[in-house]
């Protein structure tokens, strides 16, 4: 059976989008449709859409917006290519850039002029995300002047400006009241603005932090000790049992090596990503900018509260323009901005077996 969708990269990942309509609404069998869509479990993906990577193997679900603050509600699927499993547990910031984009192209909102805000609701951590989408002439726009690092090329910019995530997913900034925590006789410190996240030195269990991602993800030692802090991390960020779940996110930190505020390495949670997520990179910023925290002791310079930072990553680095406010110890997120791309590869029809979907 046929079901429309769009193939769309976003930042550093790409996916399928979908109309939320066009899905099953009982959520067994969407997760069956979206298993078989990508070809999961296998990890080649070879009888699907995916590309045998947590980063290619992503879902956008779109449909119009009954709210009066939004004009379209998102949801992120991560579709495992490992195991059969999709996951709603966490927000992706990446395939959020293409969301502007699908919902003009498919006619779920009209271009306003040159250039078109979006109002997004993110389901997954129920917050709103404003995508600033060139559309000259009423069309989306996708070639333009802006490189963004982990993606070849140069195209139109899109800026997102994220509207209250702070504590989106684990009800507080620092949700465990402190900068700093100890687990596995290790400082980290956990942290949520829109991506639960537990930074730590990456000198702390035995790198540099300037490894290639596959020497790390080859490093038994190290990925069973990230495991066993993140596992232990969960309930102390109000997430329970992580044990399958996709977060939070651990980042090992390292001083900046070319000009940034400080060098990150993400895993995501199994795998090592090949440069940062967005929400990932707004959290790890954001502790760059908490007194006391393992970041705040790395970051490199003089930290400001508010301004640009510049995240490194393995392939580059990522820019988040951020405002906080620090007031006897306590931190407040005024303004979290950054700028991605998007393009449109695909559209057309998906095809899945009929068995999925018995009583479509």
């Amino acid at each position: 059976m046929a079901i429309r969708c769009s193939v769309i990269r976003g930042g550093t990942s790409k996916g399928l989008y979908f109309h939320a309509g066009d899905l099953p609404t009982d959520r067994s069998t969407r997760d069956a449709v979206l298993l078989a869509a990508m070809g999961s479990p296998d990890p080649r993906e070879i009888d699907g859409m995916g590309g045998g990577h947590p980063l290619t193997s992503k879902v956008a679900v779109i449909r119009p917006s009954q709210r009066d603050d939004a004009d379209v509600d998102y949801l992120f699927l991560q579709v495992w290519p490992e195991r059969a499993e999709v996951s709603d547990s966490q927000n992706c910031g990446n395939l959020l850039a293409g969301v502007g984009p699908f919902a003009l192209e498919e006619g779920m909102i009209a271009a306003t002029g040159d250039t078109t805000n979006v109002r997004i609701w993110m389901e997954n951590t129920q917050s709103l995300a404003v995508a600033s989408v060139q559309t000259p002439l009423g069309r989306v726009r996708y070639d333009g002047a802006t490189h963004i690092d982990g993606v070849p090329g140069t195209h139109a910019p899109i800026a997102i400006e994220f509207l209250d995530v702070a504590g989106s997913s684990c009800g507080a900034l620092l949700p465990t009241g402190h900068a700093v925590d100890v687990i596995e006789g290790i400082r980290v410190t956990c942290i949520d603005n829109g991506m639960p996240v537990v930074c730590l030195k990456a000198e702390e269990v035995g790198l540099s932090g300037y490894e290639e991602p596959l020497a790390i993800e080859n490093n038994r030692e190290v990925c069973e000790l990230v495991e066993r802090l993140r596992l232990a991390a969960g309930p102390l960020m109000n997430l329970g049992d992580v044990s399958a779940a996709t977060v939070p996110k651990v980042c090992l930190l390292a001083p900046a090596r070319h000009g940034g505020i400080i060098s990150t390495r993400t895993f995501i949670p199994k795998r090592v990503h090949d440069a940062i997520g967005v929400f990932g990179a707004v959290s790890v910023a954001t502790a760059c900018l908490v007194p006391g925290s393992v970041a705040f002791e790395l970051a490199d310079g003089e930290v400001n509260d508010h301004g640009v930072l510049d995240v490194e990553h393995p392939t580059g680095y990522f820019s988040v323009t951020l405002d906080v406010t620090v007031n006897a110890g306590d931190v407040v997120v005024n303004y979290a901005a950054l700028l991605r791309t998007a393009r449109l590869l695909m559209r057309g029809d998906v095809f899945v077996p009929s068995a999925v979907w018995p009583d479509a």
